[in-house]
């Protein structure tokens, strides 16, 4: 392998479900920058728009699409859409995600009232989102025999957090989802189509914001104060931190890499506590 192409991912076709979020918003835009052609998928269609928007400017290529990851109808549509535009498509990054506040316990919220619809819609939005999209962008590279699906895992599903039930238990799901289609589309398909996924650790997005920042203050809550305590890294983390870890696991320099799980947490996941 040529070390000065094995990390070149220019000309790729990338698509990214959430898309129009911080963390994959991030990736997106990154990805575009370094020459990738990556359809920005969010369910809200001005996020993912605003995005490409982004990426356009900065003078990548990029198209936008709506899409709810979690209705089947929706996902083949996107498939579609990528296929009518590129004929092909090389890397998923399964993005799309997110914790519920109605999912979370709280002193007033104990989990044996947590509301199963709330419970229900994490894991659709985070399991069935990447379930779904891999199924069927993962039959196209089964055709072609070639490609790489990097799902979002999260620390969580590495070391269950507190709080968060729903989402600790879907991103574990996706964990083991990884693991398990990376063994299948090598056995089945071809060993060179693998299955990765990035666990980060604590990174400010909309959706854990409340959780970690005082609206009144801007400061760390003190749930955000023991997680910095418990990251040797001492802070949480930046959004394009992420980038490095996906382009490696899309290029061609990993291509004997399939079926883990990568933390990027800031040591988290090393730390005991003492």
């Amino acid at each position: 392998m040529n070390p000065e192409t094995m990390f070149d991912i220019r000309g790729l076709r990338v698509v990214v479900t959430g898309g129009g979020g911080v963390l994959c918003g991030a990736m997106a835009r990154g990805l575009a920058t370094l020459g990738a052609h990556v359809a920005v998928v969010d369910l809200i269609e001005e996020k993912a728009q605003a995005v490409a928007d982004d990426i356009v400017a900065a003078g990548g290529e990029t198209f936008a699409v709506a899409c709810d990851a979690t209705v089947p109808d929706s996902i083949s549509a996107l498939r579609d859409a990528v296929l009518a535009r590129w004929g092909t498509v090389d890397a998923l990054v399964n993005g799309a995600g997110g914790n519920h506040p109605k999912a979370t316990t709280t002193p007033e919220m104990p989990f044996f009232a947590l509301a199963p619809d709330a419970f229900r819609q994490v894991f659709d939005t985070n399991f069935f989102g990447t379930l779904l999209a891999s199924q069927a962008f993962g039959e196209v590279m089964a055709r072609q025999g070639r490609g790489a699906i990097v799902n979002i895992a999260s620390m969580n599903a590495i070391r269950p957090l507190t709080r968060i039930p729903a989402y600790s238990s879907a991103k574990a799901a996706v964990a083991n989802l990884t693991q398990w289609l990376a063994v299948y589309m090598a056995q089945e398909y071809s060993p060179d189509i693998r299955v990765n996924a990035i666990a980060p650790g604590f990174f400010l997005t909309e959706q854990t914001r409340y959780l970690h920042i005082d609206p009144q203050t801007g400061a760390y809550t003190a749930r955000g104060q023991q997680i910095v305590a418990h990251t040797p890294a001492g802070r949480m983390g930046s959004p394009d931190e992420l980038l490095s870890t996906l382009v490696w696991l899309i290029c061609p320099g990993s291509s004997f890499v399939t079926g883990i799980v990568v933390p990027v947490d800031g040591g988290f996941s090393a730390y005991s506590g003492v």
